[in-house]
Protein backbone atom coordinates (compact mmCIF):
# COMPACT_ATOMS: atom_id res chain seq x y z
CA UNK A 1 0.00 0.00 0.00
CA UNK A 2 1.36 3.45 -1.03
CA UNK A 3 1.21 6.62 1.26
CA UNK A 4 -0.46 9.67 0.35
CA UNK A 5 1.65 12.66 -0.36
CA UNK A 6 1.46 14.77 2.85
CA UNK A 7 2.47 18.13 1.33
CA UNK A 8 4.79 18.57 -1.90
CA UNK A 9 8.40 19.81 -1.00
CA UNK A 10 10.64 19.75 -4.40
CA UNK A 11 13.74 21.15 -3.19
CA UNK A 12 15.44 19.57 0.16
CA UNK A 13 19.18 18.67 1.75
CA UNK A 14 20.45 16.04 2.60
CA UNK A 15 23.36 15.45 5.42
CA UNK A 16 25.12 12.69 5.56
CA UNK A 17 26.90 12.12 8.47
CA UNK A 18 29.46 9.38 7.60
CA UNK A 19 31.82 7.85 10.63
CA UNK A 20 33.90 4.65 10.80
CA UNK A 21 31.19 2.84 13.14
CA UNK A 22 28.22 4.30 11.52
CA UNK A 23 26.53 6.34 9.08
CA UNK A 24 22.95 9.03 9.60
CA UNK A 25 21.31 9.97 6.58
CA UNK A 26 18.89 12.93 7.29
CA UNK A 27 16.87 15.14 4.88
CA UNK A 28 15.47 18.10 5.42
CA UNK A 29 13.23 21.06 3.39
CA UNK A 30 15.42 23.99 2.68
CA UNK A 31 14.14 25.74 6.40
CA UNK A 32 16.12 22.87 7.97
CA UNK A 33 12.98 20.55 9.31
CA UNK A 34 13.72 16.78 9.36
CA UNK A 35 11.48 15.19 6.40
CA UNK A 36 13.01 11.81 6.91
CA UNK A 37 16.19 10.45 8.42
CA UNK A 38 18.32 6.66 8.37
CA UNK A 39 20.73 5.10 9.93
CA UNK A 40 22.92 2.17 9.58
CA UNK A 41 21.75 0.66 12.85
CA UNK A 42 18.22 1.70 11.91
CA UNK A 43 18.89 -0.65 8.20
CA UNK A 44 18.96 -3.56 10.73
CA UNK A 45 23.26 -3.51 10.56
CA UNK A 46 24.44 -4.40 13.93
CA UNK A 47 28.30 -4.06 15.36
CA UNK A 48 30.97 -3.62 12.35
CA UNK A 49 28.60 -4.14 9.80
CA UNK A 50 27.45 -0.73 10.53
CA UNK A 51 30.62 0.77 9.20
CA UNK A 52 30.00 -0.98 5.79
CA UNK A 53 29.50 1.19 2.98
CA UNK A 54 26.93 -1.40 1.97
CA UNK A 55 24.92 -0.54 5.15
CA UNK A 56 25.55 3.67 4.25
CA UNK A 57 23.71 2.84 0.93
CA UNK A 58 20.85 0.78 2.42
CA UNK A 59 20.49 3.83 5.08
CA UNK A 60 20.52 6.22 2.33
CA UNK A 61 18.14 4.50 0.36
CA UNK A 62 15.48 3.98 2.93
CA UNK A 63 15.27 7.57 3.75
CA UNK A 64 15.15 9.02 0.31
CA UNK A 65 12.19 6.27 -0.40
CA UNK A 66 10.66 7.92 2.39
CA UNK A 67 11.21 11.74 1.43
CA UNK A 68 10.10 10.41 -2.46
CA UNK A 69 6.40 8.53 -0.71
CA UNK A 70 5.60 11.07 1.69
CA UNK A 71 6.40 14.30 -0.10
CA UNK A 72 7.37 14.02 -3.68
CA UNK A 73 10.99 15.02 -3.36
CA UNK A 74 13.05 16.01 -6.56
CA UNK A 75 15.64 17.39 -6.13
CA UNK A 76 18.24 17.95 -3.26
CA UNK A 77 21.88 19.39 -2.34
CA UNK A 78 23.90 17.01 -0.28
CA UNK A 79 26.15 18.01 2.70
CA UNK A 80 28.73 15.54 4.08
CA UNK A 81 30.32 15.79 7.40
CA UNK A 82 33.03 12.62 7.81
CA UNK A 83 35.86 10.58 7.08
CA UNK A 84 34.08 6.91 7.30
CA UNK A 85 33.98 4.52 4.40
CA UNK A 86 29.98 5.09 3.62
CA UNK A 87 30.32 8.37 1.91
CA UNK A 88 30.30 8.09 -1.63
CA UNK A 89 27.74 5.05 -1.76
CA UNK A 90 24.89 7.00 0.30
CA UNK A 91 25.37 10.01 -2.62
CA UNK A 92 25.15 6.94 -5.25
CA UNK A 93 22.12 6.03 -3.76
CA UNK A 94 20.27 9.10 -3.60
CA UNK A 95 20.92 9.55 -7.31
CA UNK A 96 20.15 5.73 -8.13
CA UNK A 97 16.74 6.41 -6.30
CA UNK A 98 15.58 9.19 -8.92
CA UNK A 99 16.50 12.13 -6.97
CA UNK A 100 18.35 14.70 -8.77
CA UNK A 101 21.33 16.17 -7.05
CA UNK A 102 22.23 19.94 -7.14
CA UNK A 103 25.41 20.27 -5.57
CA UNK A 104 27.58 18.37 -3.61
CA UNK A 105 29.07 20.03 -0.39
CA UNK A 106 31.91 18.56 2.54
CA UNK A 107 31.96 19.96 5.75
CA UNK A 108 34.21 18.02 7.48
CA UNK A 109 36.68 19.10 10.05
CA UNK A 110 39.82 19.48 9.55
CA UNK A 111 42.65 19.26 12.22
CA UNK A 112 45.19 22.34 12.12
CA UNK A 113 47.14 22.15 15.12
CA UNK A 114 46.09 18.87 16.27
CA UNK A 115 46.06 17.92 20.51
CA UNK A 116 48.63 19.41 22.33
CA UNK A 117 51.76 17.69 23.48
CA UNK A 118 52.15 15.39 26.94
CA UNK A 119 54.05 17.16 29.62
CA UNK A 120 57.83 15.91 29.80
CA UNK A 121 58.02 13.09 31.58
CA UNK A 122 59.60 13.61 35.18
CA UNK A 123 61.70 11.05 36.53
Amino acid sequence: MKKKIKRTILTGKIHIQATYNNTIVTISDLNGKTISWSSSGNADFTGSRKGTPFAAQKAAEEATRKAKDLYGLKRVDVVIKGPGPGREPAVRAVHQNGIRINSIKDITGIPYNGCRPPKRRRV
